[in-house]
């Protein structure tokens, strides 16, 4: 096999694992409450995209911070875990820096790996406002876990 054609290969096997990884984002039960979609177009880097309104807010009128750390860990994760294939890997620790309040509209959550290769990854994530303004900033640890992927509902294209 040449150069081209091993890189090629190995392009259409880390295609596949992204479109495996949205799937399992899709099917987590989570996702039912809010509606968001993954999309991981390389290696290293994760994007989410979800709507939000009232249905968020805590007392004081504004989205809640479990909506800001959800997408912030969801889009770090991923982007992490867009590099392993084998499996899954668990949040250890998620710092979150909230920059400014959010009432309603599209977020945008993007996800990027920062270091890491083999057993422990730290990622980085930020959320944007329907303008691009930055409204909360996240960094986070990953561990790789025994759980394989190909166990868990959604990842397996029949599932």
């Amino acid at each position: 096999m040449t150069s081209e054609t091993n890189d090629m290969a190995q392009n259409d096997g880390a295609q596949e694992h992204f479109r495996a990884l949205e799937r399992l984002y899709a099917k987590a039960p989570i996702n039912q409450m809010f509606q968001s979609k993954l999309n991981i177009t390389e290696r290293g880097l994760a994007t989410i995209n979800f709507d939000v309104s009232d249905r968020y807010y805590h007392a004081a009128g504004a989205v809640h911070g479990t909506a800001y750390f959800k997408m912030l860990d969801d889009a770090a994760f991923y982007a992490a875990n867009s590099l392993i294939s084998d499996r899954f890997i668990l949040t250890t620790a998620f710092n979150v820096l909230f920059t400014r309040p959010l009432k309603s509209g599209r977020i945008t959550a993007e996800g990027r790996w920062v270091s890491g290769k083999r057993r422990v990854f730290v990622a980085d994530s930020r959320l944007l406002d329907s303008d691009g303004e930055e409204i909360a900033r996240g960094t986070g640890t990953f561990m790789r876990s025994h759980i394989p992927l190909a166990s868990l509902p959604g990842y397996q294209k029949d599932d």
